[in-house]
């Protein structure tokens, strides 16, 4: 018979090590914190060094350990030192975060190949490297888990979301592929958020009144939009011991929203 003890146990990440990348702030920024107070270790990728530090400083709080590796991912001769520097520092590596990416969506017309690669290299080729890379070092892991952030926005074929939508979509796919080529060793899934209301579109939406918000709450099941802590909390199931037979999955977090929530602006700050 499990014990109440031993059932909180297969929510914790005592000991692990995690890289998230865009860690400074936002859904990145929540998972670092909440696998901290999970009794994780983390490694933290962004652009801005003054947003890390700021992060660093809350999983200290919290009592674990936390290493800042200012840098743009996009860039993937980066990604070998993220992983050697964590290796180098915490002597083992469980879990992969690839919170990281983005794209701005334009009409058809107006999309050009370039768009369309720049976003691919983002939301996907950044994410299979850095798991790449990390794979021989999960494989000494009894818990490796990888968990992409992907989007609702791929699930769907709306106007004027087509950069945004296929790549991420491709990103969905490519979390199915990867728990099929690394099973059963170490387990990949996707968490795919809908309208999460970090600051760049909390900011956004301030500018334009009450009438979108309300719109989206309404159309929402939930009856709100998304928070960072929404994603975290679903990002840190994925990585417990809970979720050990679990892989190739891919979670809508959305609250239950209507497919065509989002407005093109808005699905550009969505991730």
């Amino acid at each position: 018979m499990t014990s109440a003890a031993d059932f909180a146990d297969r929510f914790l990440l005592t000991d692990q090590v995690a890289i998230i990348t865009g860690a400074g702030k936002g859904i990145g920024a929540a998972i670092a914190t909440t696998f901290a107070a999970a009794g994780a270790d983390v490694v933290l990728t962004a652009r801005t060094e003054e947003d890390l530090e700021a992060v660093a400083a809350d999983v200290r709080a919290l009592g674990r350990r936390a290493l800042i590796l200012p840098g743009n991912v996009n860039d993937l001769t980066v990604l070998a030192n993220i992983v050697d520097r964590t290796i180098s520092e915490f002597g083992r590596l469980d879990i992969v975060v690839n919170n990281a990416g983005g794209s701005v969506s334009k009409p058809f017309l107006e999309t050009s190949v370039e768009q369309i690669e720049k976003s691919f290299h983002f939301n996907v080729s950044v994410p299979f490297e850095l798991t790449r890379l990390a794979t021989p070092h999960l494989l000494h892991s009894e818990n490796a888990s990888v968990i992409n952030i992907s989007s609702v926005a791929g699930q769907h074929a709306l106007r004027g979301s087509l950069t945004h939508s296929l790549t991420k979509n491709s990103e969905s796919h490519l979390t199915k592929l990867m728990a099929a080529e690394l099973a059963p060793r170490i387990r990949v899934n996707a968490v795919l958020p809908g309208a999460i209301e970090t600051d760049a579109l909390a900011t956004y939406l301030s500018t334009r009144g009450t009438e979108i918000r309300d719109t989206m709450h309404a159309n929402t099941l939930m009856r709100r939009n998304g928070t960072p802590q929404d994603i975290a909390d679903a990002v840190l199931f994925f990585a417990s011991p809970a979720a050990c037979w679990i892989t190739g999955k891919l979670l809508e977090v959305d609250g239950g929203a209507a497919e065509n929530i989002v407005p093109k602006t808005i699905a550009d700050l969505a991730p």
